[in-house]
């Protein structure tokens, strides 16, 4: 019997196939959801990773950021833009892939995914068997409401007012599906009323937010 010489243990016997349909990392519903590949599926994989992910139009993978890894984003079907922000110059660039077309995200830059067609499917591969993910959700909702308030002068009632459709939740996929519900009845009223359809609102870079303490998550 072959032995680990690192453990002493008997080796594990090598793996060379995995179902990524087994084991799900996150389901927003039937048609927002991402599996997960890692070296604990795979013993063979070596430094390598990756996330199946599956979009409908206008669903975003939240921003967030891999402090251990870099990510090569894969369109196999539908379309996506992929933004990151250069964390040297605060620069924000937002590419679009469809099938056969790929983005690299270097290690610890600030990006999301939208996808911009129903049925979008795509790949995020890394050079890591564990990637680390600091999610801008978890930095909105757990840091204190009287943190904000000292650090950046926010009046901390408004400050959980505005952050209180979170529900304190990690959301990974987003908007909820109770989000997207009231955006479609306001569209929904303001087209019946005859009125102009809501703007958007305005975009604000987010600044590049350096390794939380209290994380990382490992999935």
């Amino acid at each position: 019997m072959m032995r680990d010489p690192y453990t002493e243990q008997p080796a594990a016997e090598p793996q060379y196939f995995f179902n990524l349909n087994t084991n799900r990392l996150f389901t927003r519903n039937d048609q927002n959801y991402i599996n997960r590949l890692g070296r604990d599926n795979l013993n063979t994989l070596g430094d390598v990773s990756l996330l199946d992910i599956y979009l409908s139009n206008g669903h975003v993978v939240e921003p967030h950021y891999h402090q251990n890894a870099s990510e090569l984003v894969y369109c196999i079907s539908g379309a996506a833009e992929v933004s990151l922000i250069n964390p040297f110059t605060n620069e924000r660039t937002t590419l679009r892939i469809t099938p056969g077309e790929v983005v690299s995200v270097p290690q610890g830059w600030w990006h999301w995914d939208t996808a911009l067609e129903n049925n979008t499917h795509f790949l995020a591969i890394f050079d890591a068997p564990y990637p680390e993910y600091i999610l801008y959700s978890d930095l909105l909702s757990k840091t204190p409401a009287d943190v904000m308030a000292q650090t950046y002068c926010i009046d901390p009632e408004a400050w959980e007012q505005a952050i209180a459709p979170l529900q304190g939740e990690t959301i990974i996929i987003g908007p909820t599906d109770e989000c997207a519900q009231q955006q479609q009845q306001v569209q929904g009223t303001m087209q019946q009323n005859n009125k102009p359809a809501q703007k958007p609102l305005p975009y604000h870079e987010p600044y590049y937010v350096y390794p939380y303490p209290r994380y990382p998550y490992y999935y």
